[in-house]
């Protein structure tokens, strides 16, 4: 069983779904850099080719907002954090209880894991589909 209160429940599971979201966004950032830096070279040269500290900065500003808003929204009662069904941990709440907590759910899977994996399915098919295209140029010549 949980051994702790309430608020600690639901401070280990803010912590998880946070470090979650920022681990599986920041996999999704890092996949889309790659493929705009192999599959479209010439972008970003009117800002300098360079990928700076500044750009890195502001990327993991975004990753760490967009964790944030998803993490944050359970604390102001859209969706909310309970036990697990196990009673040993705490989480989200999958049991969705009103409108809500599903229309949570809902936008949580879409925005939290279907983008994501989507968008880091897409960069690396378009590396590996840039890659294999510049082999067969190179082999042509």
């Amino acid at each position: 069983r949980w051994l702790f209160n309430r608020a600690v429940c639901t401070l280990y599971a803010f912590c998880g779904v946070l470090f979650g979201l920022c681990s599986l966004t920041s996999l999704t950032v890092l996949s889309t850099v790659c493929c705009l830096k192999v599959c479209y070279p010439a972008y970003g040269r009117c800002w300098g080719n360079k990928f700076s500290p500044c750009h890195a900065g502001v990327l993991l500003l975004c990753v760490w907002a967009y964790a944030l808003m998803f993490a944050t929204a359970p604390l102001a009662e859209w969706g909310s954090y309970g036990p697990e069904p196990y009673g040993t941990a705490c989480c989200i709440t999958w049991k969705a209880s009103n409108r809500e907590a599903t229309l949570y759910i809902l936008a949580l899977v879409i925005f939290c894991y279907l983008l994501p994996c989507l968008l880091i399915l897409v960069s690396y098919s378009m590396i590996l589909w840039t890659v294999r295209v510049s082999r067969r140029a190179v082999r042509q010549h």
